[in-house]
């Protein structure tokens, strides 16, 4: 089975960064590109019951005018979905990508990545949803659902992107950030890309020497590396740094190390996911 870089669009003000940058990532990789719509059938508001005080005639004329304006509005949502992919198809065309592929589904957004993820390599989704545009240092459910639910890379992306030249990795010398290191030094996602490592921590020797080493694997798979170790609260820490040095893409592990990890996702990712503005990499 191919893998694909999967986009997953709705109609909130963050589809348009997720087609430029799944594009990106399409071109990038070199893998076909698969714009996902999903039509959550949990997500109609209930209908009230108006039917206790009518009589046996009125309540099945009742019941099959609230079946007709279900089905009706199920049409339309299917074609409102058809479109939003046919202009995100269109828009990936004009990135440079031949014959992106469409899917739409019924069900749940988390329901039907979790089927779709064996053929996933990269999955591409906005900071937030169509209900939420508005709240600005809200996290949209449906993504930390599917954190906690994928084992695949995430790129969360805000309401604007632009192709990376900087790149921030979050270390601190644990397997799973040195095999961040090592995928982000072979993936021709970051071809070209200034990587940064930066250790939030105390400036001592055995973080220098983990430094020392993420930096040479990643020079040594010809990338231009620059890093630092800074003291201090690690969100803040992370920002300043993003912010001084002009980072444009940020990469992190999915999950602390605490027994709760499969419960929760880990606090210092909530936080950067919640407050970023540019586009984050979650490593599973």
């Amino acid at each position: 089975m191919t893998e694909k870089v999967m986009a997953a669009i709705d109609g909130s003000q963050f589809s348009q960064a997720v087609c430029d940058c799944a594009a990106w990532a399409s071109l990038a990789l070199e893998v076909p590109l698969t714009f996902l719509h999903v039509n959550d059938n949990h997500a109609a508001p209930s209908e009230q019951d108006l039917s206790g005080n009518l009589s046996l005639g009125a309540r099945e004329h009742l019941m099959e005018e609230l079946s007709r304006l279900d089905e009706e509005r199920a049409r339309v949502a299917q074609e409102q979905g058809r479109l939003m992919l046919q202009s995100a198809k269109e828009r990936a065309t004009e990135y440079g990508v031949n014959a992106a592929g469409t899917r739409q589904r019924n069900g749940t957004l988390v329901e039907t990545l979790e089927e779709l993820q064996d053929e996933t390599r990269l999955l591409v989704l906005g900071k937030r949803g169509e209900g939420v545009d508005q709240a600005s240092e809200h996290l949209g459910s449906n993504l930390e659902r599917v954190i906690r639910t994928l084992h695949r890379p995430i790129l969360m992306v805000p309401d604007s992107f632009n192709r990376p030249e900087k790149v921030l990795m979050a270390f601190d010398g644990n397997r799973t950030t040195r095999k961040g290191v090592e995928l982000l030094a072979r993936s021709p996602l970051f071809e070209g890309v200034t990587v940064h490592v930066l250790i939030v921590g105390a400036d001592l020797a055995d973080n220098r020497a983990q430094l020392e080493w993420a930096l040479e694997t990643l020079r040594g798979a010809g990338h231009e590396a620059e890093g630092a170790i800074r003291a201090g609260e690690v969100e803040s820490t992370l920002h300043a740094y993003q912010q001084e040095q002009g980072i444009d893409m940020l990469v992190m592990g999915a999950y602390g190390h605490s027994r709760i990890r499969h419960l929760l996702v880990g606090s210092t990712t909530t936080d950067m996911l919640r407050r970023t503005r540019i586009p984050l990499l979650l490593l599973r």
